[in-house]
């Protein structure tokens, strides 16, 4: 079985995080989503720079956690947050864990993450949990890819059919990779009638991997594509907040705010009411 390859990281309660939750908290019927490829910190404003301020690649730099306290300030406008590229503690990061800080410096309740491609002690990718929501369990996927380093977190909500799965994923450059791991992708998200795929996937919606993610899945094309790719003149809609066609998604859109080469992509859905999980009632 799938569930049998996948490692489960841990979830982490935010040290930082002292106020008891909400009693009787009511359910959330409406949740906003929130998908970023941070690039671990950096930022680009044009092509050239990806040569001429390459060295930030691999050393740390006080830019880098004034961009990753900009993005802070925007996430509690969020209750599901996926990152991508973000560093779980090298040397470009001034061995941080990015995920963990910006959960901690946002006030958000619960985060997780899972490591990919470690470049010995220069840098350390990982894709990223925030959740004002406590997850019920996160699963690990390796993703099928020639060169191994390519991930999808799987965060659970509540149990069986009445739980909202989110998966983050950050995909591969080439086109046959990325379609094995659609592929992967749909036939673990089978299993849940409600489930929301984010991340950066390298590819627009019409696409033959996705068309054929859409085919093989209860996932639904967006309704329009969201450009968030280069930040700095947006063109390409390379990020998807992606749900099954029993959520509601009521709008898409992409946040003016630039904090990598790709603007972040936000998503508001609605949950039937016996799905909807509960939430800490933090948003300010």
């Amino acid at each position: 079985m799938l569930a049998d390859i996948a490692d489960a990281p841990p979830v982490h309660r935010d040290p930082m995080n002292r106020a008891a939750p909400p009693k009787a908290a009511a359910p959330e019927r409406r949740l906003r989503l929130l998908s970023c490829n941070i690039l671990a910190g950096a930022s680009v404003q044009r092509y050239s720079e990806y040569l001429t301020r390459s060295i930030n690649a691999v050393l740390p730099g006080r830019n880098k956690l004034d961009n990753l306290d900009r993005l802070a300030e925007v996430l509690p406008q969020f209750d599901v947050i996926g990152l991508q590229e973000a560093d779980a503690g090298s040397l470009r990061s001034g061995f941080l864990n990015q995920t963990r800080y910006l959960a901690e410096t946002s006030g958000m309740p619960f985060w997780s993450h899972q490591p990919n491609r470690p470049m010995a002690r220069l840098a350390h990718s990982a894709n990223g949990l925030i959740s004002r929501l406590e997850p019920s369990s996160v699963l690990d996927y390796p993703l099928p890819s020639r060169i191994p380093g390519r991930g999808a977190l799987l965060a659970r909500f509540g149990e069986g059919n009445d739980a909202l799965a989110v998966m983050i994923a950050h995909l591969s450059l080439s086109a046959p990779a990325r379609a094995r791991q659609l592929a992967f992708i749909a036939e673990v998200l089978q299993d849940y009638p409600h489930a929301v795929l984010m991340g950066d996937l390298n590819t627009d919606a019409g696409s033959n991997e996705m068309r054929h993610l859409f085919a093989r899945s209860n996932l639904t094309p967006p309704p329009h594509p969201t450009p968030t790719f280069p930040s700095w003149k947006p063109r390409r809609a390379l990020d998807h907040i992606l749900t099954t066609d029993a959520i509601h998604l009521d709008k898409v859109w992409a946040l003016p705010q630039a904090f990598s080469d790709h603007l972040p992509l936000a998503a508001e859905i609605r949950l039937p009411n016996h799905v909807a999980p509960r939430a800490h009632k933090l948003r300010r």
